[in-house]
């Protein structure tokens, strides 16, 4: 592996090789492309000491100074936007046009929080005391650790470094083992920017190592994970006994209802489109529909059309709607779980198996019909391009049905009755609900999920002060 390139860990404004490299594969074309350097206990102690130390002098800059290093990198990701997507096509076979969004996306977000410099602010409240001014301060945190995904890992990596930053927070950032290459990539274009050394640090390596080196070190103030619920549970755990704040975005089963009203054709796309994006692999897919029964029929006839016309091949083909799953075991899991619905009385509209492909990991778009509620295809995070749909007729029962989940990330209803609209927002137990289109979230917007799927939240005004702690004072004159 002579001519395949090796990322380094980025610590202390300084790139350091490593005894040992992670092999990435391109899950299309089932090749190495890049070794990661694999960091364990000694980088987490390095990249955090390096944070703490860098923290007080960061802190002590004013917001707009700390803006601009968030312009530099959105300018940078610019100036690099296609190599960048090229690579991020190969890390995962995302499609080119879907890893061309999220790169440009990224280098908005940047540029969106770089924006809030001169908004976020404390509060002065009234105090019983004539004589007496009660003054609420906004600090940051200190040092936080980013834990990415490997679904979304250049955006979800600018989710945690733009808002850590900008509130004068330092930052050690974990890519996924899964997909570490691109992270490190913008590790190299961070470091052109003369950022003070600690400042932002990226180190590569596996969970239940590295990660959790880094969540238990005494340094560590906050850790933001993106990530499975078993990983959730494991941040937890591991920072309990620091009584650290955590904010975690974990996984979802999205419910869509369709009602009678409904532009059929609209729902149609705007669940497949939720469905089929990156292989199903998003935490905010559609992954339940439930439909009336007076348009059931149909919807299922037009969805079925729709799954059935998504073109699967190569990521780099412009006419190709999705990819490879990411690896081996995820199309494993997939086919597990729909021959276990299979089993369990599920219908096949259309898929319900893998695509042999000669390469990659290719499951077929599917659609079950008369899968039960309380079966594990209903109630269970997928992560793939399959979708269990289930016929309704009455209102209580459909939000009893969608309620009925473990995960409360995203929803999305489809109506055209303004009544409607506002009455399931008053009954829908969860974090984000969409009407009439695809799941999306906004940057602007507050990307946070209830019950398993996570604590506190990502994006807009509400995830920047996720990343900073009130400081109260009392002031008699």
């Amino acid at each position: 592996m002579e001519d395949i390139k090796r990322y380094q860990s980025y610590i202390d404004g300084k790139f350091q090789p490593a005894s040992e490299y992670i092999e990435v594969e391109n899950p299309f074309t089932n090749t190495i492309i890049g070794l990661a350097a694999k960091g364990g206990e000694k980088e987490a102690d390095q990249a955090l000491t390096a944070a703490k130390k860098a923290q007080p002098a960061w802190a002590k800059l004013s917001p707009v100074t700390r803006a601009e290093a968030l312009k530099g990198m959105a300018q940078a990701i610019r100036d690099n936007r296609v190599e960048l997507a090229q690579l991020l096509m190969h890390e995962q076979a995302k499609v080119a046009g879907l890893a061309q969004v999220e790169i440009d996306v990224t280098a908005t977000y940047f540029d969106y929080y770089a924006g809030w410099a001169r908004i976020y602010e404390g509060e002065i409240i009234n105090s019983d005391d004539a004589r007496e001014n009660i003054f609420l301060f906004q600090k940051p945190i200190g040092v936080v650790v980013g834990i990415c995904p490997w679904n979304f890992p250049f955006f979800v990596m600018a989710r945690k470094v733009a808002p850590s930053l900008l509130t004068g927070c330092t930052t050690v950032i974990k890519p996924s083992s899964t997909t570490p290459l691109l992270t490190l990539r913008f590790a190299e274009l961070v470091d052109k920017l003369g950022l003070p050394p600690g400042v932002l640090n990226f180190v590569a390596g596996g969970g239940s190592t590295l990660g959790n080196a880094l969540v238990k070190h005494p340094l560590s103030d906050m850790v933001s994970l993106t990530g499975s619920v078993d990983a959730g549970v494991e941040i937890i755990k591991n920072s309990a006994s620091k009584i650290m704040k955590t904010s975690l975005e974990l996984g979802g089963k999205a419910p869509a209802i369709v009602f009678p009203d409904a532009d059929i054709d609209l729902a149609v796309k705007g669940v497949a489109d939720s469905r089929l994006i990156f292989s199903g692999q998003v935490c905010n897919c559609a992954e339940r529909a439930y439909v009336h029964a007076d348009i059931y029929d149909e919807f299922v006839s037009k969805l079925k059309a729709a799954f059935e016309a998504a073109k699967l091949g190569d990521p780099a083909d412009g006419s190709v709607a999705y990819s490879s799953q990411i690896d081996k075991a995820q199309l494993e899991k997939i086919d597990g779980m729909v021959e276990r619905a299979k089993a369990a009385g599920a219908q096949v509209v259309t898929g319900g198996s893998p695509q042999d492909h000669g390469q990659g990991y290719f499951y077929a778009p599917t659609i079950l019909a008369d899968a039960q509620q309380s079966s594990e295809i209903v109630q269970d995070e997928i992560f793939g391009p399959v979708l269990p749909i289930i016929r309704w007729d009455d209102y209580d029962d459909v939000m009893a049905m969608a309620n009925d989940c473990k995960y409360g990330l995203t929803s999305s209803i489809f109506t055209r009755n303004v009544g409607t609209v506002m009455q399931a927002q008053k009954d829908l137990n969860f974090g984000e609900t969409y009407v009439n289109r695809e799941h999306f979230e906004g940057i602007q917007g507050f990307h946070a999920g209830w019950r398993q799927s996570g604590i506190g939240g990502a994006d807009g005004k509400h995830g920047l002060y996720e990343y900073l702690q009130s400081q109260v004072m009392y002031v008699r004159y």
